[in-house]
């Protein structure tokens, strides 16, 4: 990865730059910026190879690429992440997935069946049951068979979840008529999500504005964002895993099962604009929250989409998105910035990685 350092002059920037190269940083955690909120007196976010301030990221690693911004991560990044893991505490991010869970209404159910269990293998003369006379000691074992959308429980949105245009084309130009299939997707499924090590950054909106969780449909701004990062004390880099609060997840419990109160609140998150500070002018490298669709919903007015923060973030950016993780114990024990490891399901055809368990490390 090849940073950029584009200091400000000043006695202040100065200070900054010696700081940076005396800790072994790459660049110093700043934000704001033009065209940002409350961007005066705020130096810019230094700048990314691969990220560009004003435009962000974008199809721009070549025709065959479906990795999109993760590609950004390189093993430098990857050991600064790791090095903010001194405390040796990790911080489980995933939510317990069951049939019973909250899910989005335009995905599946799921179910968990059992295949194989120790009275069923004998009971129902299965072919692989052990002949008589030949397991004296009742050696059994328990198998199951899942029918499961792609797209439940923690998650990370693949570039090739969502596609746009009559030609129903997604990230960096593959459509449907080429890359479709009766059995998945066949470029940018969830098998080209690499193993994601990064600074993690997590904007606690909800504790910014002292509420539990934040009611539905509100909408999440750049104004909110910024000043939940100025209450915290930290800033976002670019090349950084951002995370937004808004206090849905407390209501999971043991596997999401109460709808009713999880509806309550799933629906706040953030506007088109406000995800486009983040890429733009912050240079988030991947971003996600505690609900199920990051973005607020219905979509203010005007917006040109049901969805238009994921055909922003997936089709136009290649920015993948998480969603329904945990951030509870990172809020109460104000745990802004880790080291944000996650590996998704290397399934072929998939279009996201799915019941996931991400991890922060501090």
């Amino acid at each position: 990865m090849k940073w950029i350092r584009s200091f400000h002059p000043g006695r202040r920037a100065i200070l900054a730059a010696a700081l940076a190269t005396l800790s072994g940083a790459s660049a110093v955690p700043t934000t704001g910026g033009q065209d940002g909120p409350a961007a005066a007196g705020r130096a810019d976010p230094p700048t990314l190879e691969g990220w560009t301030r004003g435009k962000g990221w974008g199809w721009i690693w070549g025709p065959k690429d479906e990795v999109g911004s993760l590609n950004a991560m390189s093993d430098r990044s990857r050991g600064e992440a790791l090095r903010l893991a001194s405390e040796g505490k990790s911080y489980d991010l995933g939510q317990a997935y069951s049939r019973r869970s909250f899910r989005w209404a335009g995905h599946n159910p799921g179910e968990v069946m059992t295949f194989r269990s120790p009275d069923r293998i004998a009971a129902m003369g299965d072919p692989d049951a052990p002949p008589p006379g030949t397991n004296p000691d009742r050696i059994h074992w328990h198998s199951c068979a899942l029918f499961i959308s792609d797209n439940v429980g923690t998650q990370i949105d693949g570039l090739g979840h969502v596609t746009a245009g009559a030609d129903d084309h997604w990230y960096n130009g593959f459509t449907e008529a080429d890359w479709g299939g009766d059995f998945g997707i066949r470029k940018c499924d969830a098998t080209t999500i690499p193993p994601i090590i990064a600074r993690g950054v997590m904007v606690d909106v909800a504790a910014w504005k002292g509420v539990d969780a934040l009611p539905a449909h509100t909408v999440i701004t750049a104004e909110d964002l910024q000043a939940a990062l100025d209450r915290q004390g930290v800033a976002i880099r670019p090349g950084d895993v951002v995370l937004i609060r808004t206090g849905a997840g407390r209501y999971w419990g043991d596997e999401g099962a109460d709808h009713e109160t999880i509806a309550e609140h799933d629906s706040a998150g953030l506007d088109l604009a406000a995800t486009r500070w983040l890429v733009e002018q912050q240079g988030a490298m991947m971003v996600g929250s505690d609900t199920s669709g990051f973005e607020v919903s219905p979509p203010p007015p005007g917006t040109g989409s049901m969805i238009p923060v994921h055909k922003y973030l997936l089709v136009d950016q290649g920015v993948h998105i998480g969603e329904l993780h945990n951030l509870e114990a990172l809020s109460r024990d104000e745990v802004f910035e880790f080291c944000y490891v996650a590996s998704t399901n290397k399934i072929k055809g998939t279009t996201a990685g799915f019941a996931l368990r991400p991890i922060a490390l501090r």
